[in-house]
C-alpha cells in the first residue's frame, strides 16, 4: 500500500492574546487567515482587533454582556 504524500498546509488561523482595558486577558483568540488580508495596507494587528471586536460583539448580543476595551492585542 502506499504512502500519502504529506502536503503541509499552513495553518487556517493565527492566535493572538487579548488584553482588555479592565484588567482581563483572553489567550489565543483565533482569526481566520482570511480575515488577516493585509492586500489594503492594513497591519496585521489592526485587522486582528477588528475582527476581535467583531467576535466580542457577537458573544455579547448572545449573552448581553459587553466586554472592556481592548487595551492590547500581541501575536501568540
Amino acid at each position: 500500500m502506499a504512502r500519502k504524500n504529506p502536503k503541509g498546509k499552513g495553518a487556517a488561523f493565527m492566535a493572538f492574546n487579548v488584553t482588555y482595558e479592565d484588567g482581563t486577558m483572553t489567550s489565543n483568540r483565533r482569526i481566520s487567515n482570511d480575515l488577516l488580508d493585509q492586500s489594503f495596507g492594513d497591519s496585521i494587528q489592526d485587522l486582528a482587533r477588528t475582527a476581535i471586536e467583531d467576535q466580542d460583539n457577537e458573544i455579547a448580543q448572545r449573552s448581553g454582556q459587553r466586554r472592556a476595551k481592548i487595551k492590547a492585542i500581541a501575536l501568540a
